[in-house]
């Protein structure tokens, strides 16, 4: 597969390193040196989006229009999700997108979803969710943290919303809870979900040692795009 990286940063090395190691070619990389408006598509395969939120929806819509299936781990432009996937379906595009590409963390995902419908029978209980990450990381909560957060909301119904908090814990109401986002150096992401009574605690957590689970998760959600059409997340690679 002829792969195409958008943005070139730590992650985009990082997916670099896993693609060649798993017999693919980078034959393009577009950065603040080469707009994707400038760069030659023509034998791109599928692209790997990781920049930044104010960038990542005009990539999107540039891969849409020239039909180029495009895998995106960048977060924070969600709010645009709505027409961005009326748009690939009208095209019949390819996309798929995730709030975090590690396989350990979609795991996360589907424990904290069990514990949040066990949890929902009991009320002495008070949930709070944590996500750190590295100082240059733009958008705060995480999208992976927001992830959590709604999944909690859709499990236990002893929650109506959550109230961010950044680098100290807010105030929550009876039905809320906390998400607080911390950002320290050198921290590729670290997520930990706490139910607190007057009793005992119960935490999960997740802990990435460096970017190598994120980067071997974006390859391997481009490996199963690329023969797909529609808009798709990391469930539908894992079969969750």
């Amino acid at each position: 597969m002829n792969i195409a990286l958008i943005g070139y940063g730590k992650m985009g090395k990082a997916i670099e390193k896993i693609a060649e190691e798993r017999g693919h070619k980078i034959v393009l990389i577009c950065n603040s040196e080469l707009s994707v408006k400038y760069a030659d598509f023509e034998n791109v395969d599928l692209a790997i989006e990781f920049t930044e939120p104010s960038l990542a929806v005009g990539h999107i819509e540039f891969c849409i229009e020239k039909n180029i299936p495009i895998v995106v781990g960048t977060t924070g432009w969600y709010d645009e999700l709505d027409e961005i996937v009326e748009k690939v379906n009208n095209q019949n595009g390819s996309l798929l997108h995730a709030t975090n590409f590690s396989i350990g963390v979609n795991i996360f995902f589907e424990i904290n979803k069990k514990l949040a419908q066990l949890m929902s029978t009991t009320n002495e209980y008070k949930v709070a969710v944590e996500e750190t990450h590295h100082l240059q990381k733009v958008d705060s909560p995480s999208g992976t943290g927001i992830s959590i957060a709604d999944d909690i909301l859709a499990n236990n119904t002893n929650y109506l919303s959550w109230v961010l908090g950044k680098d100290e814990i807010p105030y929550s109401n009876r039905n809320q809870f906390p998400l607080t986002s911390y950002r320290k150096p050198d921290v590729p992401g670290t997520h930990k979900i706490s139910y607190n009574s007057e009793i005992d605690k119960i935490e999960i957590s997740h802990e990435a040692h460096n970017r190598k689970g994120f980067a071997l998760g974006a390859v391997i959600a481009a490996e199963y795009l690329i023969n797909q059409k529609g808009v798709f997340q990391m469930k539908d690679v894992l079969k969750f």
